[in-house]
């Protein structure tokens, strides 16, 4: 069993920076893939980025490339969503997911078995 405690949402604007963590639980978290995805109002939870058990792989939507960057320390349990030149089209709630072992479905929401709470991040002038 694995719990993830997101943190690190806000309000910024166009063109700032912002850096998401996910605080993981549990002795196998190093064992597992490890992603974020996002939901903004009324669409459905999306892919943003994953990573794969020891941090060799990383995979991201087409739209964030480039802007984000996903890490992870096996040693703390935490992952990382650094983000940059953000747009007000990333506004959304940020969920960490874990517990994925297939990196051809690091992608999809039903890879992974364990999710945060999510953490509000609004991009607005």
């Amino acid at each position: 069993q694995v719990q993830l405690v997101e943190s690190g949402g806000g309000l910024v604007q166009p063109g700032d920076s912002l850096r998401l963590s996910c605080a993981a639980s549990g002795s196998t978290f190093s064992n597992y893939n490890m992603g974020w995805f996002r939901q903004a109002p009324g669409k459905e939870r999306v892919f943003v980025a994953a990573i794969s058990w020891g941090g060799g792989r990383t995979n991201y939507v087409d739209s964030v490339q480039g802007r984000f960057t996903i890490s992870r320390d096996n040693a703390k349990n935490m992952v990382y969503l650094q983000m940059s030149s953000l747009k007000s089209e990333d506004t959304a709630v940020y969920y960490c997911a874990g517990g994925g072992s297939r990196w051809a479905n690091s992608h999809r929401t039903y890879e992974y078995a364990y999710w945060g709470q999510g953490t509000q991040v609004t991009v607005s002038s």
